[in-house]
């Protein structure tokens, strides 16, 4: 009752507008949910197996990795309309916009490359061989290093973005899936699903600094996986994603360890944060639902239904 209660007080808290869009792997489509009413709001069809999904600088565009399709699509998201495909190479699962607003950094999970695209002339500038089955993708916030995870090889790809060229690669556990910079570019953090760990590089020597390990009690070590992961605001906890362990770990980003774990939908694998990063919403993958957490409480309010195998999260502001 106590915890019924406390979830009835979170929900009817006033936040900003803004939506989360969902990518549906099996549907071909987007689900919006409104971070206001927490239902979903308008679904749009895609292309086949939508996955890697972010907005440019201003919201008004919405690039989506249609994996199946072999295309980045563009979408006006005021009206839902695909507005045209970007080239991206076979098979995109994830990207990454540079902060320029400009060049798009595509990982291309059959080809072994990454490719970078220039959203505003459509065309690809630059083909950069990585390892085998490249998946996670990174840049840092100065825009001078874009990072690759490639599952098979299981490495970070360092790339320089002025050149286009590697100059480091790291290793790292098995099945590394997302990257993401963190501390004002300072460190870079590695997920590996399968080696269930997280590991945390310094960015200027491109040296491990700290690895991270998952248990959650009552679930085979097997079934933790990390993936997708996202940061608080100043950085100074880490919200992972646990794959089929059905959890998202809460890991102190200054101590590398972690202070507790959530239970959330069945098979979850990316989130994005509302504005004001107070709540989270989780992609389940398996149970077909988005788990909304409070942040502050660390605790899970509601599940929303959307389309089947949802995958990738992103947010937009609406005021």
């Amino acid at each position: 009752m106590i915890r019924t209660a406390i979830a009835t007080l979170l929900l009817a808290q006033p936040l900003a507008a803004g939506e989360i869009w969902v990518t549906n792997e099996k549907d071909d489509s987007v689900s919006v949910i409104s971070t206001e009413t927490l239902e979903v709001v308008r679904t749009y069809p895609t292309g086949e197996r939508p996955r890697g999904i972010t907005f440019s600088r201003d919201y008004s565009r919405l690039y989506i990795c249609a994996s199946d399709s072999d295309a980045v699509q563009v979408m006006d998201p005021a009206t839902g309309e695909i507005l045209h495909d970007l080239p991206s190479g076979e098979d995109p699962e994830q990207f990454v916009l540079h902060p320029n607003d400009r060049h798009l950094y595509i990982a291309n999970e059959d080809d072994a490359i990454t490719t970078v695209v220039d959203t505003e002339t459509r065309k690809v500038i630059a083909q950069i061989d990585v390892g085998v089955e490249p998946e996670g993708m990174a840049v840092s916030p100065d825009g001078k290093i874009a990072i690759t995870t490639s599952e098979t090889t299981n490495m970070a790809h360092w790339i320089d973005t002025e050149t286009q060229e590697l100059f480091a690669n790291t290793l790292v556990d098995s099945r590394p899936r997302h990257a993401e910079f963190v501390k004002d570019g300072a460190e870079m953090w590695v997920s590996s699903e399968i080696g269930g760990t997280l590991t945390v590089f310094d960015t200027a020597t491109q040296s491990e600094k700290a690895k991270i390990s998952f248990e959650v009690q009552g679930v085979h070590p097997d079934r933790v996986q990390p993936v997708g992961f996202e940061l608080t605001a100043g950085d100074t906890h880490a919200f992972v994603a646990l794959g089929p362990s059905n959890h998202v770990a809460v890991v102190n980003a200054e101590t590398y360890e972690v202070e507790e774990y959530i239970l959330v939908g069945r098979r979850v694998w990316h989130m994005a944060f509302n504005e004001d990063r107070s709540r989270l919403f989780t992609t389940n993958g398996v149970s077909g639902d988005v788990t909304v957490i409070d942040v502050a409480s660390r605790k899970a309010l509601k599940s929303i239904k959307v389309g089947r195998f949802p995958w990738g999260a992103a947010f937009r502001p609406t005021d």
